[in-house]
């Protein structure tokens, strides 16, 4: 359980018919080549994103080459201040996790273990960079990366605008969007030393008056030759409703120390 909440905080380490909600120019969708990077920074930036708090109802199945497990959780967003996710399964909270932009706790029952550090401590344990801006744009359907800053290459696959990081570091980073709405498709972060890589998918997005969201996410994070499996479809969301963000750790739990 405590490998499903790191892979869940990487970044990793949620009936209507869509409307389009992107401002998008219709050079664009014409002419896909013909677009730059800003062009595609922008459209992107403007798909609708407008709400304050968010609580989603999620069913998560979870695979890695030792076991697959069926869940549920229960992810309460204010918007870039706090995320608490609740990991279920058959109706009993099995582990918590919640963020902030200075600290993240998790507490997992099966082990008894319980972390509360910041994030340069959790990122070097997981071997990747991790904030809490991160979290939340991978779980609504955002690019990770700031857009609007770095270097990035406008490119073209199977028909879809596509991001590719430049700046030559330890890191290959890619975003692919849909054509039409910039909605993401699909996010990729590949590390060459150590070799890993972290794949998020998107499909099946909804609109609601206060935002655009994927309904379903395929995560998949690679490490020597062994894939983690986290595929998310989100079962219902209401928005901007008062919410609470309850966390305790049980009395008794051991304190993870990482160092």
């Amino acid at each position: 359980m405590q490998k499903i909440l790191s892979i869940f905080l990487i970044a990793i380490m949620v009936s209507c018919k869509p409307k389009q909600n992107a401002v998008v120019n219709k050079v664009a969708v014409e002419n896909v080549e013909a677009l730059t990077v800003a062009n595609i920074a922008t459209n992107h930036y403007a798909v609708n994103r407008n709400f304050k708090t968010a609580f989603i109802k999620a069913n998560v199945d979870y695979s890695d080459p030792s076991q697959s497990l069926g869940l549920s959780a229960d992810i309460r967003i204010k918007k870039d201040e706090i995320i608490l996710v609740s990991v279920k399964m058959l109706g009993i909270t099995m582990a918590k996790a919640m963020i902030t932009p200075l600290e993240v706790k998790y507490y997992e029952k099966m082990g008894g273990k319980y972390f509360e550090g910041d994030y340069k401590t959790l990122s070097n344990w997981l071997g990747t960079d991790l904030d809490f801006q991160k979290v939340q744009n991978m779980l609504l359907g955002q690019s990770l990366d700031d857009l609007t800053k770095g270097k990035y290459a406008s490119l073209v696959e199977d028909g879809m605008p596509k991001l590719e990081d430049t700046s030559k570091q330890n890191f290959v980073k890619t975003f692919v969007f849909d054509p039409a709405t910039f909605w993401l498709k699909r996010q990729e972060i590949k590390q060459n030393e150590p070799a890993r890589k972290l794949l998020v998918n998107y499909s099946d997005y909804k609109s609601f008056p206060e935002m655009v969201l994927p309904q379903e996410l395929a995560i998949f994070a690679i490490q020597e030759n062994k894939t983690t499996t986290i595929n998310i479809n989100y079962r219902n969301a209401t928005f901007n409703e008062e919410l609470t963000f309850p966390y305790s750790v049980p009395g008794g739990y051991e304190k993870i120390n990482i160092e």
